[in-house]
């Protein structure tokens, strides 16, 4: 069980970075990154999972389907157990849950048997970046805040540039069943180090302050749309996480089939668009989480979100593969700089006693729906051709930077 006592030799009380601090960075990075790679490789090992396996065209893509839905629910009810029970070892049971059902999907004989296990998975995944992040944000200063989410975040595309470099051996060598259980090592080494990890200052005293009380606690739900303001920047927020998720998905799965048909590209051509892309969203977060604590979070949006408006209408107006390449880079830096900086944003706008169910489900509940992306990209650049469907997305980015101002500054406060 996760302590909650004082801190454990080498943290602060501040968070500011202590021994303690980055294990628990290192940790929820790692857990995310376990979600990143799950995205990748369910992708690569559709294909061979269908022969194997006999399946038809419509069963193979309900298994992201049931993963996504297995997120979003495990993303509401582990994200409220984490405000009851504590981010540690909610995070900790999260992690065991994906890796053991992520081994059992090697396993599988059946459609049916596929469907459980990615279904238990997604569940498992769907607590690793809201969690992951109130832990990453309690656990360091303000002054930091915004730099150790965007490692969250960083450890994410990590993971999925990892499924980029290895899935192909990988299946080429010993199958998918291979994949899926190198799916689960990810997570058993955040398990490993959940451990060390001790429940943040901040949570403890909450509860402790509770108990002392004797008041019982408001549903966290309840706590999003506490009154007309909070309720106002729910909403705010469900849109960016939903904006952010449909370009993402909109992107990285629909524009490597667009690069094959346009240019030529072949699966490795794309497979190293893919890894650049992802390159420049490691980096775009990276700038994002310094830039957000030097500046604030509303500039550090806007200043990204135009990059993304920007980039996106260049990008479709290019036509070499090296400009593609180059663009592609310069894409990921804008389009996905500023996932890293939810986690801060969430952390400073929500109470300790609701902060893991605020992360997890305005984030899943976006993620659902830009899960939509493929879709509605296909349909319109089907019917209206490929820089109509891109300039849907900057229309988008720019709604975004509207919705920034219905979003409260809080840059270098102290969590509630």
């Amino acid at each position: 069980m996760a302590r909650e006592t004082a801190p454990a030799r080498g943290t602060t009380q501040g968070g500011s970075g202590g021994r303690s601090a980055r294990r628990s960075l290192v940790a929820s990075a790692i857990g995310y990154g376990a979600d990143g790679f799950d995205n990748l490789m369910i992708g690569f090992a559709l294909v061979p999972i269908t022969r194997g396996l006999g399946l038809t065209t419509a069963q193979a893509g309900s298994l992201a389907t049931v993963t996504l839905v297995g997120a979003v629910l495990g993303g509401v009810a582990l994200g409220i157990a984490a405000d009851y029970l504590g981010r540690v070892r909610i995070l900790a049971w999260s992690i065991v849950g994906f890796a053991v059902f992520t081994g059992l999907t090697a396993a599988s004989r059946d459609y049916p048997q596929l469907v459980i296990f990615r279904f238990l998975a997604g569940i498992g995944l769907g607590a690793e970046y809201g969690v992951g992040m109130a832990l990453a944000a309690e656990a360091w200063s303000a002054r930091r805040r915004a730099q150790a989410t965007s490692w969250v975040g960083i450890g994410g595309q990590l993971g999925t540039l990892v499924g980029v470099l290895i899935a192909g051996p990988v299946l080429g060598a010993w199958g998918w069943r291979a994949l899926f259980v190198l799916g689960a090592v990810p997570a058993i080494i955040a398990f490993a180090l959940r451990r060390t990890l001790h429940e943040p200052d901040k949570f403890v005293a909450r509860r402790r302050a509770a108990r002392q009380s004797g008041q019982r606690a408001r549903f966290p739900l309840r706590l999003l749309v506490a009154d007309r303001r909070t309720t106002v920047t729910s909403l705010a927020v469900l849109l960016l996480c939903s904006v952010q998720t449909f370009g993402y998905y909109g992107i990285m799965t629909w524009l490597p089939t667009y690069l094959s048909q346009k240019v030529g590209f072949s699966v490795t051509k794309s497979g190293v668009w893919t890894a650049v892309t992802i390159t420049g969203m490691v980096a775009g977060m990276f700038v994002f989480g310094r830039l957000a604590d030097r500046i604030g979070r509303r500039p550090s949006f806007w200043i990204f979100q135009l990059g993304a408006i920007v980039s996106v209408l260049v990008y479709a107006r290019l036509a070499t593969p090296v400009s593609l390449l180059i663009g592609g880079a310069v894409l990921g830096v804008f389009v996905n700089g500023m996932l890293g900086g939810y986690g801060a944003l969430m952390a400073e706008l929500y109470p300790t006693t609701a902060r893991a169910t605020a992360q997890n489900v305005l984030f899943n509940l976006g993620r659902a729906i830009g899960g939509f992306a493929p879709i509605v990209f296909a349909v319109i650049a089907s019917g209206h051709g490929f820089a109509t469907a891109i300039g849907l997305l900057a229309v988008l980015y720019a709604m975004d930077m509207l919705v920034v101002l219905l979003i409260p500054e809080r840059r270098g406060s102290e969590l509630d």
